[in-house]
């Protein structure tokens, strides 16, 4: 009876945090606290053991880098240097906005922080150059999805640490390239279906672009003015006017850019923790360049922080007491192992539509760990299928990407955006579980 009160209680949890505005992790904290102590009977030192001390340090330290990058500048290089990449060609501007969200996700930025900053210039260009809103939105948020799983990603470091914490085998680069080929694929998809090839069809003569985004010596008017649709909400200047112009790559934006580069290398190469690599890294640039770190502190994503401290701790005080051991035990006597697989992609899809993808994946791994345990499928397969089912989801327009999408489309064009992001989001909410079992379970575990 306690180990189904417990599960109801987080069921509830997440319930709660969608219908209502109040952060999942706070809730998930005062759930731990009250079924520990009245379910359980355990006292509460019992309950913080369960705490993600490793896991919080690393969100700290990534997060921490990633908003010294915003108040630098750098992430606006980032940005200007896609764009002047593609030389104006219109066609190409949604796949550069794809690559920065990727690339600003996988550096450590968390999905939502990265939508809310290239949404409004990403949607800004589309309406300005006659781009498919629904074609920008959504690779802007497949971008981000896409990027968030590198091993110094949100996504990627939650899913992997709950792999090597129960001695799981982990694959942290087949699961970033699985995940980034999945987004791409839609993105693919969502480009031939919203307008990519009459974009192809106007030609390389569009050179508009070039213009708009300016130039080393010169002025940017689009992307920080007029075509932004108002940008300054995450943009890169909220250091008072510290940070030089957006073309410039200035010492700070380069050592920036460095220490980021030397996190990938240390955590790919020499197996170097994350979190205190990031932290060692943000704490010289702030030594180096204080004025530009003002506040950079207050920009860490606390909300992700509590989220993700509060559900796992919940779900550690559940490990703790046998509750996901049992829950376990009942998925492996559904009988059918790789309809047991199918059932977990199918519900971290559809919970994940609707409520925190960080929260799913922070409690669903977790959940199906006995499971994954007893060998009947392919662990890795399975997580992987996991990741694409819970993330490509985020278009949806009751998720917080989907929301900043249809929140930032031109007033004229936003009921169009909502109707149009609801029908794919509830398409791929029930197409990616199949597919992603049909290719990632399947195969690895018959």
């Amino acid at each position: 009876m306690a180990n189904v009160i417990a599960l109801s209680v987080l069921v509830l949890v997440f319930v709660i945090s969608t219908v209502r505005s109040v952060n999942m992790g706070a809730l998930a904290l005062v759930a731990a606290f009250v079924v520990g102590t009245l379910v359980f009977t355990v006292d509460t030192s019992e309950i913080l053991d369960g705490f993600p001390a490793s896991l919080f340090v690393i969100l700290v330290g990534v997060t921490y880098l990633f908003a010294l990058a915003r108040n630098n500048g750098t992430v606006d290089w980032i940005i200007h240097a896609a764009v002047r990449a593609v030389r104006g060609r219109v066609a190409l501007v949604p796949w550069a906005m794809f690559a920065v969200c990727a690339a600003v996700t996988a550096m450590g930025a968390v999905s939502p922080a990265a939508v809310a900053i290239i949404a409004p210039v990403a949607m800004g260009f589309a309406t300005r150059y006659r781009i498919h809103p629904m074609l920008m939105g959504f690779m802007v948020v497949q971008g981000a999805t896409a990027g968030s799983f590198s091993p110094i990603g949100i996504f990627g470091v939650i899913t992997n640490d709950v792999m090597r914490q129960n001695g799981l085998p982990s694959s942290p680069a087949l699961l970033f390239v699985s995940t980034f080929a999945a987004a791409a694929v839609v993105a693919a998809v969502a480009y031939v279906s919203f307008g990519g090839r009459a974009l192809i069809a106007r030609g390389a003569s569009e050179r508009v672009l070039v213009n708009a985004v300016g130039n080393a010596s010169g002025g940017s008017d689009t992307i920080t003015g007029s075509g932004s649709g108002g940008s300054s909400k995450g943009g890169g200047k909220s250091s008072g006017g510290a940070a030089p112009h957006e073309g410039a790559l200035n010492l700070e934006r380069r050592l920036t850019l460095l220490g980021l580069a030397s996190l990938a290398l240390g955590a790919l190469v020499f197996d170097l923790d994350v979190g205190f690599t990031a932290l060692t890294v943000a704490v010289l640039l702030t030594l180096i360049f204080p004025a530009s770190a003002r506040g950079a502190v207050d920009k860490i994503s606390w909300g992700t922080v509590l989220l993700i401290g509060g559900i796992v701790t919940y779900v550690a005080l559940l490990q703790n007491q046998n509750t996901v051991q049992w829950l376990g035990d009942s998925v492996a006597h559904v009988g059918i192992p790789l309809l047991a697989a199918f059932l977990i992609c199918l519900i971290g899809a559809i919970v994940s539509a609707f409520a925190s993808t960080t929260g799913i994946l922070g409690a669903l791994i977790p959940l199906a760990i006995p499971f994954l345990m007893t060998g009947q499928v392919n662990a890795t397969g399975l997580v992987i299928a996991l990741a694409i089912s819970s993330s490509l989801v985020d278009c949806s327009p009751f998720s917080t990407n989907g929301a900043l999408v249809v929140a930032n489309a031109a007033p004229e064009e936003r009921d169009v955006v909502f109707g149009l992001t609801m029908r794919w989001g509830m398409t791929i909410m029930v197409v990616t579980p199949i597919l992603a079992w049909l290719l990632f379970v399947v195969p690895w575990s018959v």
